[in-house]
């Protein structure tokens, strides 16, 4: 598709609640059932609340201009720039200019980890930034062009190959230099904030389970880390986010395996004990009611080799 191809009426994409049953007034969406995709609209309306979700977030504005509510600062982003972000921070587009496009990716948590940058960059990501590249070429806008269609269209090789360009365009940036957005970024005037100021203790758990999952963590250290008092913590994340803590710390660490599932050949038993479930037991169980099948069988589904699957039944 070329720049010219562009559908005027895209609608903007902002996510599936994150549970059946659960309202879309509930900030925690899901895209494409948190895995490495894009998102099917170009075009960057104004969002009607903030949103987070669980993937690091590419964002390429192809033409025009829009500005973001992240976290209680203003970031305008205009053509031609390239911005990650992780999407567990609060995040909303305000303002978009007639006829602004724009092309969004979604890389899994697992998946970005891997990636091997500096971990300057890394932990920018995780600790809040909106990271801009300071190298953008004139082909790029061809190329996440090209990587949007080939996701979206879900057939192998070509779908494979986008995602390991996508990668490297990534480890780019951490060689060739970004700058951090949202530190020059204006604070956002109070009537811009809406009811997103509430969301600021739900963002520290959220971080806190994002980064620390693969670790023994309970939900009592990450409802600590929002600063309040651990039950009305632990109830303040299930109203807005609709699942307990102790749901979302097993939800992240499905997303990760499932994501080392995909992009790996690492044993399985290696799998789940790297994303922090205590046995392979309760990996499986977990697994298999989330996903509707074990995760050798999911494996086996997409083709891999299954090296472990004699010592993993």
């Amino acid at each position: 598709m070329r720049m010219d191809e562009l559908d005027p009426n895209d609608e903007p994409d902002e996510g599936l609640p994150v549970q059946a049953g659960i309202g879309r007034d509930h900030p925690m969406v899901v895209f494409d059932d948190n895995s490495f995709c894009a998102g099917r609209s170009l075009g960057p309306g104004p969002m009607r609340r903030p949103h987070m979700h669980s993937q690091v977030e590419l964002n390429f504005v192809l033409k025009g201009a829009m500005t973001y509510w992240f976290d209680g600062r203003m970031v305008r982003l205009d053509a031609g720039r390239f911005a990650i972000f992780w999407g567990m921070i609060p995040h909303q587009t305000t303002e978009v200019e007639a006829h602004a496009r724009f092309i969004v990716i979604y890389v899994p948590i697992a998946t970005f980890l891997a990636i091997p940058i500096p971990a300057r960059m890394r932990q920018a990501v995780f600790r809040g930034s909106v990271l801009e590249a300071t190298t953008v070429r004139a082909f790029d806008a061809d190329l996440f062009i090209r990587w949007r269609d080939e996701l979206l269209s879900d057939v192998e090789p070509a779908c494979g190959i986008a995602r390991d360009e996508i990668l490297a365009r990534i480890r780019r940036v951490g060689a060739e230099g970004w700058r951090d957005l949202r530190a020059d970024a204006p604070l956002a005037p109070v009537d811009a904030l809406h009811d997103a100021s509430r969301l600021v203790p739900v963002e520290r758990m959220a971080r806190f389970i994002g980064e620390h999952s693969q670790q023994g963590i309970s939900a009592e250290d990450a409802a600590r880390a929002s600063g309040l008092h651990p039950n009305y913590a632990m109830q303040l994340y299930k109203r807005a986010v609709g699942m307990s803590i102790k749901q979302s710390i097993i939800h992240t660490r499905l997303d990760a395996a499932q994501s080392m599932l995909i992009a790996t050949d690492r044993p399985i038993a290696a799998i789940c004990f790297d994303c922090g479930f205590g046995s392979l037991s309760n990996f499986y169980a977990a697994f298999d009611k989330r996903f509707g099948r074990s995760p050798a069988e999911f494996r086996k589904a997409l083709g891999h080799r299954q090296g472990e699957a004699g010592a993993v039944a």
